[in-house]
């Protein structure tokens, strides 16, 4: 009898062990919001984008980068500098606009297309001069601005990629140790050399990984509803178990535009629980349309549209 009993108990403890694992591995949808910003020297303000109080924001300062100046010819070896519009968006801004939203938080992005004239390139003389050079760098710039947390975004390669999964791998996983940062996206785009990149960062180091902030403007102009689900699908699978977010760009770049049905595939995405967020390239370009599809991203994920 007593055996019987124990028996019994083993199977409802199994039971409610798989159902727990079910209910974490089910898909679920996400009220986050993130915007970069900072780039491209507009003026743009923290306090000129509109911030909805039910979703979580994130904004992303672009960029960070392993260069001294604009005219540096070569990376740095992980000694990162600050490249983005950094009068309009200061420390004491970070801290205000925190301060005023107690939904935001604030992210750097490390690398970006270019530097001056030229590509932005990531480079190391070694694993772990790169980490340990990056890990100081960043440190100093994430407590002197408040951040939370990082992005990475490199988007051309003077290394191998697993030179590359090592290096970012080892500082994202550090900084979270350290406890510098509470999380860290990353930003690929459909490029096979780039894939090659994030593919072997994200085998390696996913876990580490919060979001995938993965560029969908950077497919053809023209894109259709159907054609952004399915590229959804597949980048899905690329970084399979990661909480994929959606993008368009609010400039001349290409992909699903809102005026084509971007709105229309996120709500198809929420359909199925698979819209785990919302991202736009740039509040420095939408700063000339008002900001309208800040306001209607941060509606739909707030269930108000």
């Amino acid at each position: 009898m007593e055996l019987r009993k124990l028996f019994i108990t083993l199977l409802i403890i199994e039971a409610l062990f798989i159902s727990q694992i079910q209910v974490l591995a089910a898909p679920t949808n996400s009220s986050l919001f993130r915007e970069y910003i900072g780039a491209e020297f507009k003026n743009v303000k923290f306090t000129d984008v509109p911030i909805n109080p039910n979703v979580k924001f994130h904004f992303i300062l672009s960029f960070a980068i392993d260069y001294d100046t604009l005219n540096s010819s070569s990376p740095n070896n992980g000694k990162f500098n600050i490249f983005w519009d950094s009068d309009n968006l200061s420390p004491s801004q970070v801290s205000s606009i925190k301060n005023a939203h107690s939904n935001v938080k604030v992210a750097l992005s490390l690398g970006g297309d270019s530097v001056g004239d030229g590509f932005a390139y990531f480079s190391s003389s070694s694993v772990d001069s790169w980490v340990s050079n990056a890990v100081s760098s960043l440190t100093r710039i994430i407590k002197q601005y408040h951040l939370d947390g990082i992005d990475i975004d490199y988007e051309h390669f003077k290394a191998d990629p697993n030179t590359f999964a090592e290096c970012i791998g080892k500082l994202i996983t550090t900084l979270k140790r350290n406890k510098v940062i509470s999380f860290a996206s990353i930003a690929p785009f459909d490029n096979d050399q780039v894939q090659k990149q994030y593919l072997a960062l994200w085998r390696k180091y996913g876990h580490q990984i919060d979001h995938v902030n993965f560029q969908f403007y950077a497919y053809d102009k023209g894109t259709t509803v159907p054609q952004f689900l399915d590229y959804f699908k597949t980048q899905s699978s690329n970084y399979n178990g990661g909480k994929v977010l959606v993008s368009f760009g609010t400039d001349a770049s290409g992909g699903l535009k809102p005026d084509k049905g971007f709105f229309k595939a996120c709500e198809k995405l929420k359909s199925q629980q698979q819209l785990h967020g919302i991202f736009i390239w740039s509040a420095d370009d939408s700063k000339a349309n008002g900001f309208r599809y800040e306001k209607e991203a941060q509606g739909l994920l707030a269930g108000q549209r």
